[in-house]
């Protein structure tokens, strides 16, 4: 199994709604794209200054599953609206 944890920081200009689009973009896609095993995300409620504003763990098999998933024409829908609403956006993927 590889999990997949990415963390957001959204541009200063990032309203709600942009952050709602976010949400329901990554809401939709566990029934769209079958490689998806486990798919939680949300935003954060600490507001530390080292929290990111939003994130996302994410199960899939294997790393070839992974892969297919980044490359669905509906995650990348997801990404393009990510590249206009974030400043900086990391991630880790590890077997577990």
């Amino acid at each position: 199994m590889l999990k997949h944890v990415v963390l957001f920081k959204f541009k200063e200009e990032t309203d709600a709604a942009a952050i709602e689009e976010l949400a329901s973009g990554l809401g939709a896609l566990p029934a769209i794209i079958d490689e998806i095993k486990e798919f939680v995300f949300g935003k954060d409620i600490i507001g530390s200054e080292r929290s990111y504003d939003f994130g996302l763990v994410s199960l899939f098999d294997d790393l070839a599953a992974m892969q297919r998933y980044q490359v669905h024409p509906e995650h990348q829908k997801v990404i393009a609206h990510v590249k206009n609403i974030c400043s900086s956006v990391v991630a880790v993927d590890f077997e577990c």
